[in-house]
């Protein structure tokens, strides 16, 4: 009888996460959805007037930090570039900016957790360790990428042989079970991007705080191991399990924003999800490449395989060398570590590194 009863009671708990974790998805819908109200027409005009590949870096972050999708803003660069409003050697800066954007949700995330300063610290160092990856492999690749154009070369060599080949695009479930929900709170909320941030922002908190104590009681010993022998067990089998997840997904964003409250638990260490966030680097840019592949424009393929070009290439300089693979981990540790006493810290980073230094250079270079 007793068997019958924790079989029953765990049977409920998996029902209630999995509840959960569709309100936790949807409430990064509907935060994505208040940004767009907030800034998308005027992260059109920003990549639209770009002609400086300096500051062209700084438009794909506050872009994408706007529309809170890198797949938007590579969309819409994509666009661009095709119509001829911008040239290759422009828009390059623009995606690999577009790459650190992108980060800003799972670093928005981790403030879910920013009243419990234990699950805090170690959310935050999980989530902005994929914050300085990206911006270590920016400050190594964009001045080579300037020297050399050795980027847009090897894009527009491949590009070349993959045109016509034809591609396909995938089925978003992740998308299609949580789009309904949020359209419905956009209709309720109406034209107020303030009040549906707001809202969302509730719904995240609520939401993780109770993704982190059901994730804590229901990781018995045999799924813990799963998940530290096989998912996390080697920086490889965390890599391929990032890439499968964003490919399924078809979001960055959301795959990284997953595995935050299990590193918020306890559960996965800051070394373990490194290289998982490496591998939805890699899987957001094949998406893009399957679909451009299916339209045949030389230009989208050309800034697809960029996007994909840059992510292989910051993930072989930075990742095999241990020295250097470190300095992203210790860097998101220390953050942590000061956020973790003063919670200005995790706040002025946000704000400065994602939307005030890009909107102040964007103003003065301009």
């Amino acid at each position: 009888m007793s068997n019958n009863l924790h079989r029953v009671k765990t049977a409920g708990q998996i029902l209630l996460l999995f509840g959960i974790l569709y309100l936790f998805l949807v409430s990064i819908g509907l935060m994505g959805a208040s940004f767009k109200m907030f800034g998308k027409d005027f992260a059109t005009q920003l990549v639209e007037t770009t002609t400086n590949p300096f500051v062209g870096l700084f438009v794909g972050i506050l872009a994408t930090t706007l529309v809170q999708s890198s797949s938007t803003t590579t969309s819409l660069v994509v666009g661009i570039v095709a119509a001829g409003g911008l040239t290759i050697d422009t828009a390059v800066p623009i995606i690999m900016g577009a790459n650190i954007g992108t980060s800003v949700t799972n670093t928005l995330v981790s403030m879910g957790h920013i009243t419990r300063p234990v699950e805090f610290r170690r959310a935050l160092a999980g989530a902005t360790v994929h914050d300085f990856f990206n911006l270590m492999a920016v400050i190594i690749l964009f001045p080579l990428e300037l020297a050399t154009g050795y980027l847009r070369t090897l894009a527009a060599g491949t590009s070349d042989i993959f045109t016509g080949m034809g591609g396909m695009t995938l089925a978003n479930p992740i998308k299609a079970s949580v789009k309904p929900a949020v359209n419905v709170l956009v209709d309720l909320i109406g034209d107020h991007p303030w009040l549906a941030l707001i809202v969302s922002l509730a719904m995240m908190y609520v939401s993780l705080k109770f993704l982190v104590d059901l994730a804590r009681g229901l990781v018995v010993s045999k799924a813990e191991r799963f998940l530290h022998q096989y998912l996390f067990g080697s920086a490889g089998y965390a890599i391929l399990f990032g890439v499968m997840m964003t490919v399924a997904v078809q979001s960055s964003s959301i795959t990284t924003s997953l595995i935050i409250p299990l590193v918020g638990a306890g559960i996965i260490t800051v070394e373990q999800i490194f290289p998982y966030t490496l591998g939805a680097n890699i899987g957001t840019t094949v998406t893009a490449m399957l679909a451009a592949l299916s339209t045949a424009n030389v230009a989208a393929i050309t800034i697809a395989f960029v996007h994909l070009l840059f992510n292989l290439s910051g993930i072989l300089l930075i990742y095999p060398i241990a020295a250097i693979r470190r300095i992203p981990i210790k860097l998101s540790q220390a953050l942590a570590g000061f956020a973790s006493t003063s919670r200005g810290w995790a706040i002025a980073y946000l704000i400065v590194v994602f939307y005030a230094l890009p909107l102040c250079i964007i103003l003065i270079w301009r």
